[in-house]
């Protein structure tokens, strides 16, 4: 190639030097989500959130839904994200009288029974449902007679004594609503006689529910632990066979629901007021509800999903259970009498 005259290598340089320069490469925007230690979700399932909006999904851990609610409240002048998933029906009347959420009402909310909507303002949907019941482990119960319990009033038979873990409801959440659980079955103050007489027969409160279910419940500790009932989920046999990589072809846990005495733990997501991402904060509450989420969140966090539409998975056919006339205690009712009750429970089972 002949090389170019000086002139004209002097007019290129300076169309190069006086041309504008091209923009870089446009990042992503960040969408903040804070939720609970217990949220998850695959890799792909929040890339293809991410993928479809062009936003990259930060998510934020809080601890307990009780300290992520806390702490949303507390930093509501300057909200550490957009979004907040895994506020529950314990803590929701504490939430919308803080007035941290912004009304959005989700299209998809249309495939969602209207029982689990709460809040007419729609400042929080609907995400998942999940009922807190006993399980027990199967084969001590079959290996050594144990009689099985089918009301509360059971487990304060002699021969469960030393049997039974619970969670404290003043750090746990499925603590917290077994504590409710009683409240609605003997009322108050009779649900402290019946705590009263299960501390005479030896449970063992410990502060949060993988201590109770990893480490004390029979099943769940591989056959280390010491106790063969425990308070869980009424999905937890699901996720026994889940967890086990096919292993089992059925649960050794097994699920006792009695009517009207286990409670049912609704949660919901919702836009925090002061959140920069407004429009995509709508979009992901959208996308919660659609059935690409619904559907995944079963074999994720053992929850069902609160979209009527969404497939369930096999395992929560065969070994999940929604029990009939679970408890559903008005939030409000929760707020104003929740610290009271757990102090009057604290004094007569821990003190």
């Amino acid at each position: 190639m002949m090389p170019r005259p000086a002139s004209v290598l002097s007019a290129l340089l300076m169309v190069t030097l006086l041309a504008p320069a091209q923009p870089a490469a446009a990042q992503p925007t960040t969408l903040t989500l804070l939720t609970h230690d217990s949220f998850y979700l695959p890799d792909e399932v929040i890339e293809a959130f991410e993928a479809e909006h062009g936003v990259d999904l930060q998510v934020l851990p809080a601890g307990d839904a009780g300290a992520m609610v806390n702490q949303a409240i507390l930093t509501a002048d300057r909200p550490l994200a957009d979004v907040l998933f895994g506020i529950d029906n314990t803590f929701l009347s504490r939430a919308l009288a803080a007035d941290i959420f912004e009304p959005y009402r989700s299209p998809a909310l249309e495939a969602v029974p209207a029982e689990l909507v709460l809040d007419a303002e729609h400042r929080v949907t609907p995400i998942d449902v999940a009922d807190v019941c006993l399980n027990i482990d199967r084969a001590v119960f079959e290996a050594e007679g144990l009689p099985l319990p089918t009301a509360l009033t059971d487990l304060l038979d002699p021969a469960l004594a030393g049997r039974l873990v619970v969670e404290n409801p003043a750090t746990s959440s499925p603590g917290l609503a077994f504590l409710l659980t009683t409240i609605a079955v003997f009322g108050d103050p009779g649900y402290l006689d019946f705590w009263a007489a299960l501390r005479a027969n030896d449970v063992l409160v410990v502060d949060g529910w993988s201590a109770a279910y990893y480490t004390h419940f029979t099943v769940g500790s591989g056959g280390e632990g010491d106790r063969p009932l425990v308070v869980s989920y009424s999905t937890s046999p699901a996720a026994d066979v889940f967890f086990s990589e096919s292993a089992k072809t059925e649960p050794d846990s097994g699920s006792i629901a009695p009517p009207g005495q286990t409670f049912r733990q609704i949660e919901f997501v919702g836009i925090l007021i002061g959140a920069k991402q407004r429009e995509l904060a709508q979009k992901f509450v959208d996308f919660m509800l659609g059935t690409t989420f619904q559907e995944d969140i079963p074999l994720q966090m053992f929850v069902y999903p609160a979209n009527n539409r969404a497939k369930l998975p096999d395992l929560f056919e065969q070994f999940a259970e929604q029990p009939k006339d679970s408890v559903e205690m008005n939030p409000n009712e929760i707020e104003a009498n929740r610290e009271r009750w757990i102090e009057a429970w604290t004094e007569v089972v821990l003190r």
